[in-house]
């Protein structure tokens, strides 16, 4: 029995394999040669492999966040082995809300735990044995990170969007063309309100004036805009951080609210994000995602006017179907609201809007069945028919797509048509002879048809001439339309990016200094009385530069940092610069990205459309940041169960549980066996639970039920790689997460197979190693037979990684070590290749036996072994003797032989014989290297 000591336990081992010593030895070894340190060889073909980088959290990591780091680990092993010259860097998303909630509980400043955190997560990562060049490492908190972060920023307000040359430019040219002619001949998204002016307007506007027209056609710009506005958290949320009206953080009621927020103009760049998708290779899943997020669409911008002489604009894809409008719909917080609504509905209608402030629009959106909305008791006239239509105010219209308003068109649209049948509204008189009972979509071609000028034209055409009808009665125009709106960049907290800006009065400057604005110190993390972010609560001469009235008190987002860490990683020390042209060209677009597709209208869109905006600047040679993009599947958790009697502190068994009323409680998973509860430990595990009666099965156990779910701490169905390691090794648990199923799927994670992977660990080390733990290899000259096995091996094994079939390459790898041992094979000659083989996915043991080898230098400096064609051509063949298509024996060829060397041999057996007796044979089909069919 062999005894490790590690971290102060004693640890028995029933085998000589003894991977705790070995990984250990290992890890020390990397660190100090700096193996997995790159630099840029130009002689050599790059590849860039990256993963999405994690927020280092307080519980660390647990078996499901390494799954996509060791493919990604993988990947780049097997690159280096075949001669790239790899990048494969690491580091932190280290700003963020949970790092500040945890400062307001405690006091305690966000920095300090989050390199707490780092720590934490810098220990399990090396436990796994992972190739990253830790030189490269970049944190987003760090300044000398952020401080690029803020310059990116600065060239965002210093550019606008100009369509006619479709990239970005200074906003120098914009100021020159407005001294020489005024706007009017600028091409360029701005906002609404924007006013027209000329050369000498401009020339006589204040700097007030000229800075508050700029504001409006700088890519990054101030507006009032509708957020998700969480009053507990005191911040704006994004809207991936609320779920069904409350924050994902905390749980905490969140409402719409108009403030004035940063906001970069992504819409700006909307053709070009939906153009690049064709250029990259992503899953067709997430594309589609980002196409439909972006939402471009075509079709007119119709005014209607209201009774009262006030003008609501619609935008609509199906101009076509005006003649079918019953009724307009506006969202809740459309702008109009308050000018359109009757007296005697004015509370009606304050009410509703305000309860549905606290729903998101993604909910709204999502929740096709719960439409509500109210009547505003107000009339619009039809442009056409010059008929009255009600105006409505539903939850189903949101404020962020298109104008706000609809013409709602119930025998057009499934939403309208449900809305209408649940608030009783009529639909017009030109469907009398419409079939309304069958689903609204099946009647469109009926609205075409009952509109005289656009009877019996295809759709197409009645949409394009009534387009022509609109805009000839100038009640509207053509119009492009995206569903995308501008990314809302301000956050009200304290643990994020500040901004480089500075206000005198209400208007904002860029601070030019080449400095870092860095966080000043405060003394609470939470808003100020006023409702200012926790930034005002800092002193003038907290801040390490201070210029104006005030500084921005808000900070960016999360995704600000993590929209360019890649480029970073190219460059990491560099000083002067973001990153160094020479060292962007060389590394250039990331070749392998991984990572979860959760993120996909968010940090990915982003990276884009920051990548796009450097490559117009000139800053960058590529536009799309990620070539090829593996979305990885989760790893689901085995959760457990009780089943509490309800208003008892008494238990039941799962199998009488329907016996009882009972309410189901998640249970940790350290406290269940083969999910039989361990009772004493479960009293132990809360205090409410230490006097707690059970009701037991017939075996006197508790049995305990399960589900497979995502795995999360607070399901309590983590598992920490920790352990696993200490228990299996770390080449066991990166084999094993492997051999779990194709990456991109879902996978329920269950350990009772990595006994199957750790065996195979074992059988390797018996092979190269005697009963007395030496090391064993033969040098006698490989066999025909053991060549193949390796050989077959080979192909297999490089075709599957290079289409990224990461669990099949498991097998293959079983499959040969057991040909191997069975033919008894512990040869140089064929497991040197092997090692090489297995050493992308288990780095620790391969490393230990090619050093055994002899090799000085470690294994990843190696070369992929070269698959040879030769050694798995069979010199037989097994052919298949059939007698008028029945199969009656085998016979065994030459693969050379012709096919009059086989007739011969097939009529001179005995059994041919046998089968033909008396009759005639007709012919002889002989297929080469097939079947041979003789009729008769």
């Amino acid at each position: 029995m062999i005894l490790i000591y590690t971290f102060n336990i004693i640890y028995k081992l029933p085998m000589q394999y003894n991977f705790l010593n070995i990984e250990k030895k290992w890890i020390s070894r990397w660190q100090k040669s700096k193996v997995y340190q790159v630099q840029e060889e130009s002689s050599q073909k790059k590849y860039y492999v990256l993963d999405m980088f994690p927020y280092p959290s307080g519980a660390g990591l647990h078996v499901g966040h390494p799954l996509g780091y060791i493919a990604s680990d993988i990947y780049a092993r097997y690159k280096r082995l075949k001669g790239f010259n790899v990048l494969h860097p690491m580091g932190y998303d280290s700003f963020g809300l949970p790092a500040e909630q945890y400062a307001i509980q405690t006091g305690q400043h966000p920095q300090a735990t989050t390199n707490k955190n780092i720590k934490r997560y810098r220990e399990q990562l090396d436990k796994m044995g992972f190739s990253f060049d830790w030189s490269r490492e970049i944190r987003t908190s760090d300044e000398s990170y952020y401080k690029w972060t803020q310059w990116i920023f600065k060239q965002l307000f210093d550019s606008y969007y100009c369509n006619i040359e479709d990239k970005a430019l200074p906003i120098s040219d914009l100021i020159q063309e407005f001294e020489r002619n005024g706007n009017g001949m600028v091409k360029s998204p701005c906002d609404e309100d924007t006013p027209c002016f000329s050369a000498k307007e401009w020339y006589y506007f204040s700097e007030e004036e000229k800075e508050n027209i700029l504001l409006k056609y700088r890519l990054a710009f101030l507006s009032y805009t509708w957020v998700n506005w969480c009053p507990d958290l005191g911040t704006v949320l994004a809207n991936d951080e609320v779920k069904d009206g409350y924050s994902e953080r905390g749980n905490f009621p969140v409402e719409q609210k108009k403030m004035r927020q940063w906001s970069l103009r992504i819409t700006a760049y909307a053709d070009r994000l939906l153009q690049g998708l064709e250029l990259i290779d992503w899953h067709k899943s997430i594309k589609e995602i980002q196409k439909n997020w972006i939402g471009k669409s075509n079709g007119a911008l119709i005014n209607f006017s209201t009774i009262d002489n006030n003008i609501i604009e619609v935008f609509t894809t199906r101009p076509d179907t005006i003649y079918g409008v019953s009724f307009l719909v506006l969202a809740p917080e459309h702008n109009l609201i308050n000018l359109i609504t009757s007296p005697q509905n004015k509370d009606k209608v304050n009410n509703y809007c305000k309860s549905i402030s606290s729903r998101s629009e993604r909910d709204r959106q999502s929740d096709t069945k719960n439409i509500t909305g109210i009547f505003s008791g107000s009339y619009a006239i039809h442009p056409f028919t010059k008929e009255k239509i009600p105006i409505w105010i539903a939850d189903y219209v949101l404020a962020s797509y298109g104008t706000g308003a609809i013409m709602a068109v119930p025998c057009g649209d499934q939403r309208d048509w449900d809305f209408a049948q649940k608030y009783n509204l009529n639909i017009p008189n030109i469907f009398k002879n419409v079939d309304v009972s069958k689903k609204a979509n099946d009647n469109k071609s009926s609205i075409i048809k009952n509109s005289d000028f656009l009877n019996e034209l295809s759709c197409e055409d009645a949409i394009k001439k009534s387009i022509l009808n609109i805009e000839a009665k100038k009640i509207g125009k053509e119009k492009t339309n995206f569903k995308i709106r501008d990314a809302i960049f301000s956050r009200q907290r304290y643990w994020g990016e500040p901004f480089p800006i500075y206000y005198k009065g209400d208007i904002p400057y860029i601070i030019e200094a080449d400095d870092v604005v860095k966080l000043p110190n405060i003394d609470k993390y939470l808003p100020t009385k006023s409702g200012d972010p926790p930034l005002a609560r800092a002193k003038k001469d907290a801040w390490n530069i201070f210029n104006g009235d005030r500084m921005e008190y808000n900070t960016m987002p999360g995704w600000a940092g993590s929209s360019w860490y890649f480029l970073r990683f190219m460059d990491p020390k560099n000083k002067q610069e973001f990153v160094s042209k020479k060292k962007s060209e060389y590394w250039g677009q990331v070749d392998l990205y991984i990572g979860g597709a959760e993120h996909a209208v968010g940090h990915l869109l982003y990276s884009r459309f920051w990548t796009h905006f450097l490559y117009d600047r000139g800053y960058l040679n590529f536009q799309e940041p990620f070539k090829k993009l593996i979305n990885q599947g989760m790893i689901l958790g085995r959760s457990n169960f009780v089943y509490r009697i309800v208003n008892t502190n008494k238990f039941v068994t799962f199998e009488k549980r329907k016996e009882h009323e009972t309410s189901r409680i998640h249970v940790d998973i350290e406290l269940v066996n083969n999910d039989i509860l361990n009772i004493s430990k479960f009293k132990k595990w809360r205090p409410e639970f230490l006097n707690a009666e059970f009701i037991l099965n017939k075996d006197d156990q508790y049995m305990c039920g399960f589900e497979i779910e995502k795995m999360s701490k607070s399901k309590y169905n983590t598992q920490t790689p920790d352990d696993l390691i200490v228990e299996f090794g770390a080449d066991t648990l990166r084999m094993y997460e492997m051999f779990l199923g194709p990456l991109e799927q879902y996978k329920p994670w269950d350990i009772k197979g990595i006994s199957g992977v750790h065996n195979f660990l074992k059988k390797l080390w018996r092979l190269t190693h005697d009963e007395n733990n030496k090391f064993a290899i033969s040098n006698a000259e490989a066999t025909k037979e053991e060549l193949k096995s390796l050989h077959q091996c080979i192909k297999k094994v490089t075709i599957d990684l290079d289409r990224f079939s990461f669990n099949t390459v498991v097998s293959h790898l079983m499959i040969c070590l057991n040909e191997l041992i069975a033919l008894k094979c512990n040869k140089r000659e064929i497991l040197r290749e092997f090692i090489i083989l297995l050493a992308p996915y288990t780095p620790f043991i391969c490393e230990e036996i090619w050093e055994s080898f002899g090799y000085n230098k470690s294994i990843t400096y190696a070369e992929w072994p070269i698959f040879d064609e030769q050694y798995i051509k069979e010199s037989l063949v097994t052919y298949p003797i059939s007698f008028n298509g029945k199969m009656r024996f085998k016979l065994d060829f030459d693969t050379n032989a012709s096919k009059i060397d086989i007739e011969k041999a097939v009529y001179k057996h005995p059994k041919t014989k046998n089968y033909i007796g008396t009759q005639k044979i007709k012919k002889i089909i002989i297929i080469p290297n097939k079947i041979v069919n003789i009729v008769f």
